[in-house]
């Protein structure tokens, strides 16, 4: 970020529909087009019911700012610039009638030169947003976007509305500059094998009249102490070596330590021309291939059958935890640093030590990255491509090469950035692209040539991932089944689905329309019905609930039974996938948060910030050591012989405590406990796993009951009790 040296004139902004509109109205910057108009109109909240479709027509018109300022005193040598670090998706810039800039690129800041065309007192500064990209002759929906760089969620998604939105969404205002400046920085380094040392190179680029200048490059400890200084008339001279430095882990595995950075541009006679701070930290993180993935294939011709999936960080391959992050709004525009800390909290209690940030969606803004900077939380960061097949045309790739490596620029110095992903599922039927497409091919150079040790997939999933599955039972099949049929390297996205909490259904939902639940439009538009696979009530799912636990009596029975299912669903996967390591190395469910509230979906919370009623379940499932029973089906019947194997699931390194006691207790339907056996475990090693006995009961015959639990207590330790809530037929 920029300091203080950089002097901010912040501009009152108003609105217009068209090219040249005849009323303005105040509009708010960051934000969108939409919802200025919205608010300006009294449209009703566009989350209710099917209201969103009111904002249907602005996808095919222009919408023009307009803001007047009187000319600023400048200095000898300081010029005015208009820099915005986001504006969706097209623009044309003018300054007292004369067009100066057009720009395409949601992703990509723009910076335009104002002082040689301003008058001194009431200049008029316009920035039209052009209508939405749409690829001519495709049928609605996100291939509209294939063809461009805007992110095709908006296009409508299974989880996210059909809205489009434009204009202002990042922070926007006129800047004097002095002399040069500070464009970009970016801190790389290479740690020692046994990392006592950090060799550091920093790379500035800068702007302006830089003839005679020089840099000054501070690095600053978390206590604000100076730990290394360099002064040079380039970057070249910057860099050095760092003895001892503290290095950054995701908070299960140590401290997340964060370094400040400072680079000053300096006059030829010491004057602070521009600063540049920010943040970094001191981390190895390398993509290597999973336990026995070399082994395959197993015939007379050889060749990598899996891609590596084996976070290894500081030298420590570790179990990667998480999900998958999407935008937290809608309009990007109204994310803030609020906004991304309520999340990151629900992150960390849910244990989750990564979020893939999915490629349907815009990158999020600076203070996220941040966020997960100083929580120890990794990111596996998508470029805005999914599910589309994108072309080789060159204006597709010239866009598509500055927006990469705009957003290249400005997360490399983050130490949370673990991968850099070209994007979702593209190596699909219904993507059909593959490694020569020219898009994929670009976004690996620039990887490569502005970040090369940060690991690159082409796409996600790759040969030995998985995407998938997305329901708790399909057939005779429920989870537990096909988990332990599945043997993949890394699972990046599966899901459960379950009906989102009562207050947010009361928000969205008519009165007369909550319960009995079906298929009208406030239920379908928020993606309870028809929304995904062909199936009218796929994420609903009421099929499944009635199957185990009979027809709901009331919206709240419905709830509780859907959380339920969604959230044994969720431990049943997250276990497993740890139970399969080493071949296994990371688990990320399909999804962590929505954009708007969503009626019932796969998410584990919904809008803006609200845990599902699954979600202690997938905390449970994901603490760093813990007790953890193995089912093989989820619903068991009167008399039949319930079978379960006990394991001490331990992603943790370090000495940990041993022997542990594990008993295993059947709990009746009226609340009875019933002991079944004990397991003393041996001791665990680092990251290691381990398993016990296989435990077997008959069960007996409870009237009236639909489920009963197991208890996995472990003495001494409640903090690693585990708890599953099981079918039952008489």
């Amino acid at each position: 970020m920029h300091t203080f040296l950089m002097i901010l004139i912040m501009l009152n902004w108003e609105i217009g529909v068209g090219r040249e509109p005849e009323t303005f109205v105040p509009a708010t910057v960051p934000g969108a087009c939409q919802m200025d108009i919205a608010k300006s109109e009294n449209y009703p909240s566009w989350q209710f019911s099917d209201n969103y479709k009111m904002f249907g027509w602005m996808e095919d018109v222009d919408f023009t700012y307009r803001t007047s300022f009187d000319k600023p005193v400048l200095k000898r040598g300081e010029s005015l610039w208009l820099c915005s670090k986001g504006i969706d998706y097209q623009c044309e810039i003018s300054i007292n009638g004369v067009q100066v800039a057009t720009h395409e690129g949601a992703l990509s800041p723009v910076q335009v030169r104002l002082d040689e065309y301003l008058q001194a007192k009431d200049n008029v500064l316009k920035v039209v947003i052009l209508k939405a990209p749409k690829r001519p002759g495709v049928p609605k929906g996100r291939e509209e976007a294939s063809y461009c760089c805007k992110p095709p969620v908006s296009y409508e998604w299974d989880w996210h509305p059909r809205l489009i939105p434009s204009g202002i969404w990042d922070e926007t205002s006129l800047v004097i500059r002095k002399s040069a400046w500070i464009e970009n920085t970016g801190i790389s380094y290479e740690l020692s094998d046994d990392f006592s040392s950090a060799d550091l190179h920093v790379d500035v680029l800068t702007a302006g009249k830089v003839k005679g200048t020089s840099l000054r490059f501070t690095l600053l400890d978390a206590a604000g102490n100076k730990v290394f200084s360099r002064k040079g008339s380039d970057s070249s001279a910057l860099g050095g070596v760092l003895e001892n430095p503290e290095l950054w882990w995701t908070w299960d595995h140590g401290e997340p330590y964060v370094y400040t950075y400072e680079v000053e541009l300096l006059s030829s006679n010491g004057e602070i021309l521009d600063k540049v701070t920010g943040q970094t930290g001191f981390r190895r993180v390398r993509l290597v291939m999973n336990t026995d993935s070399w082994a395959k294939p197993d015939g007379k011709v050889k060749t990598r059958s899996d891609a590596p999936a084996q976070i290894e960080l500081n030298g420590r391959r570790i179990f990667a935890k998480g999900s998958n992050w999407v935008a937290p709004e809608v309009f990007i525009g109204y994310a803030d640093q609020k906004r991304y800390n309520e999340m990151i909290d629900l992150g960390i209690k849910a244990n989750f030590n990564i979020f893939r940030c999915w490629g349907g969606c815009a990158p999020s803004k600076d203070a996220f990255y941040d966020e997960c900077d100083r929580r120890g939380i990794l990111v596996w960061q998508e470029f805005p491509l999914a599910c589309n097949k994108y072309p080789d045309d060159p204006h597709y790739l010239a866009v598509l090469e500055q927006e990469a490596r705009s957003i290249v620029r400005r997360i490399r110095n983050h130490p949370c950035l673990a991968i850099l992903c070209g994007g979702n599922e593209l190596f699909t039927s219904w993507s059909g692209m593959d490694d020569q497409a020219l898009p994929l091919r670009l976004l690996n150079k620039i990887c490569y040539e502005l970040a090369p040790e940060i690991p690159f997939n082409m796409t996600s999933p790759l040969n030995g991932m998985a995407h998938g599955y997305y329901l708790f039972k399909d057939g005779d099949q429920t989870v537990h089944q096909w988990m332990d049929e599945a043997r993949c390297t890394a699972y990046t996205e599966f899901g459960v689905p379950g009906v989102s909490p009562r207050e947010v259904l009361e928000k969205i939902i008519p009165e007369d329309e909550l319960f009995p639940v079906g298929p009208t439009t406030a239920w379908a538009v928020h993606h309870a019905f028809y929304a995904w696979d062909g199936k009218p009530a796929t994420w609903i799912d009421l099929e499944t609930i009635k199957y185990f636990f009979g027809e709901p009596t009331s919206l709240d029975d419905l709830i509780r039974k859907s959380s339920i299912i969604q959230g044994e669903g969720y431990k049943a996967i997250y276990e497993e996938a740890r139970r399969q390591k080493p071949h296994c190395a990371m688990a990320m469910c399909w999804d962590f948060n929505e954009p708007w509230p969503a009626a019932a979906n796969n998410s584990i919370t919904t809008y803006p910030a609200v845990p599902k009623g699954c979600f202690p379940s997938v905390s449970a499932a994901c603490r760093p050591i813990c007790s953890s029973a193995k089912f093989m089906k989820y619903q068991w019947t009167a008399s039949e012989t319930l079978e379960f194997t006990l394991w001490l699931l331990n992603d943790t390194f370090g000495k940990t405590p041993a022997p542990y006691t594990m008993t295993a207790i059947l709990v009746a339907p009226d609340g009875t406990q019933t002991e079944l056996q004990s397991w003393t475990t041996p001791s665990a090693a680092d990251n290691e796993n381990i398993q016990g006995p296989c435990v077997k009961t008959v069960l007996p015959t409870w009237d009236g009951a639909c489920t009963f639990t197991v208890k996995v207590l472990v003495s001494g330790h409640p903090e690693m009790d585990s708890s599953y809530t099981l079918a039952y037929k008489k």
